[in-house]
């Protein structure tokens, strides 16, 4: 026969579970958006990052023209160069040379679109520059930002994830200036900062921005797909710090 006493215990844990359900239907819409995996944002870094070592990044910044540009201004006459040539009579035009001998490509950076429908990608590189200059070897490190906005575009052919943008931050180039030289060496460090400082963050730009949109049109199917849905939803992906 069944008891009072258990029934009323039945009744206690009926209700207690009925409150718990009527809690939880406050989530029921938060639990219902999109699934989005919490390392989608570490997927696309990931592949972005090795796409562009595995095209060559690091060894095309090693054989940037650096000295072309120092010629170009104004010329060998008026130039840097030959401004240099013209007052230090005793330095060789071959003696005087700038490369870079070290490149580092540090964690790329993601940022959503507060709308949630882009994607900024930042492309911090580290490069090392080496001047010669009256038989002695200078390395001037330099630190530069470039960014890349992903967005998707629909056709005919269905959604595709493209690069909308590529460009540098202005003033993102740091050179650290070197104190203590003789006064020629220090003003052609000096010069060839500023040079520099508007120069180059265009001359990797135009090698950067290609080999992005070369790996886009490469990625992962599966990805893509994922991306592109979180964007078109305007879904906030997850990323970790």
């Amino acid at each position: 026969m069944f008891k009072v006493g258990g029934l009323v215990v039945f009744c206690g844990l009926l209700a207690q579970t009925t409150a718990m359900l009527d809690g939880m239907a406050g989530l029921a819409l938060p639990l219902a958006l999109p699934n989005v995996p919490s390392d989608l944002a570490g997927g696309l870094t990931s592949t972005l990052s090795n796409g562009l070592l595995s095209g060559n990044l690091l060894g095309i910044l090693k054989s940037l023209p650096l000295l072309d540009i120092l010629k170009a201004q104004g010329g060998t006459s008026t130039g840097l160069l030959g401004g240099l040539l013209r007052d230090v009579t005793s330095i060789p035009n071959g003696l005087i040379d700038l490369k870079v001998t070290d490149a580092q490509l540090p964690e790329l950076g993601l940022v959503q679109s507060p709308d949630g429908h882009r994607l900024y990608v930042n492309i911090p590189l580290s490069i090392i520059l080496t001047v010669s200059l009256l038989g002695s070897l200078l390395e001037v490190p330099a630190k530069l930002n470039a960014t890349a906005e992903l967005l998707v575009v629909q056709d005919e052919q269905g959604s595709h994830l493209v690069l909308g943008g590529c460009t540098h931050f202005p003033g993102s180039l740091k050179i650290s200036l070197l104190d203590g030289l003789v006064p020629v060496v220090q003003n052609f460090i000096d010069t060839l900062t500023g040079i520099l400082t508007e120069a180059l963050p265009v001359l990797i730009q135009g090698k950067v921005c290609p080999l992005v949109n070369g790996i886009l049109s490469n990625l992962d199917v599966t990805l893509v797909h994922d991306i592109v849905n979180m964007l078109l939803s305007g879904t906030q992906i997850v990323i970790k710090v």
